[in-house]
């Protein structure tokens, strides 16, 4: 009995012993600046605990790892909108190759393309056409209201409020409609540009099916500048 306890009492022994050079094993030592002086120590005070710093083992003193110094405010703002910026970056490039694959999908030689984005621009041409006599017949009719209240004013005659709210009402409605005018000609300049750059990535996408086809591998298309 008294063996059994003997026995008993160093494997206990052993085997906290066992744990001390474990925990040995696993204490590290840590390297940060202070006030511009380089600091090492076995622990880590609270002021420093934001510092960036170098880890060692404290058993072997090999490097074992480095940690960055804590964020500011002002930077984990400007870091979670950089991240929010950078999906939104990466949402668009998603749509975009969606679009280009719809795109392919759904037209089956560059002609058909181009043609789909003909009807655009006639249908766009025809309103600009609109926009413009629209403008130009406003303006005739604001210089015959002009005219009307010259004459009257010359001749010293007083102008009657009713033409008076002819002029401005004229005048608001020609200034909408040369807003108008200019958003059309704006998205007519856009779309000869779109139709450039879904030509461009049509072809990108329809060379690339075509290796791929014949076991060829090419990087994928790069999206057009702008």
């Amino acid at each position: 009995m008294t063996n059994i306890r003997l026995l008993a009492s160093v494997a206990l022994l052993m085997s906290v012993a066992a744990g001390v050079r474990a925990g040995e094993g696993s204490k590290k030592l840590y390297c940060w600046n202070e006030n511009g002086h380089k600091i090492c120590g076995d622990a880590l005070p609270a002021e420093a605990a934001q510092s960036a710093r170098t880890e060692f083992s404290a058993k072997s003193g090999m490097h074992t790892g480095d940690v960055a110094r804590a964020l500011t405010t002002e930077e984990r703002a400007a870091a979670a909108q950089a991240a929010e910026q950078a999906q939104v970056a990466l949402d668009a490039e998603t749509s975009r190759q969606r679009r280009d694959l719809a795109m392919v999908e759904s037209y089956a030689t560059e002609d058909d393309l181009r043609r789909a984005y003909g009807e655009r621009i006639d249908l766009l041409d025809d309103a600009l056409k609109t926009s413009m006599l629209g403008e130009t017949n406003l303006r005739l009719s604001l210089v015959s209201l002009l005219d009307q209240a010259s004459d009257l004013e010359l001749s010293g005659k007083p102008v009657p409020p009713i033409l008076i709210a002819k002029l401005r009402g004229q005048h608001d409605e020609l200034a909408r409609q040369t807003r108008i005018l200019g958003e059309q000609q704006r998205d007519r300049a856009a779309l000869d540009g779109d139709l450039a750059d879904a030509v461009t990535r049509y072809r990108a996408l329809k060379q690339a099916q075509a290796d791929n086809a014949a076991g060829i591998v090419t990087p994928t298309p790069a999206p057009p500048a702008g």
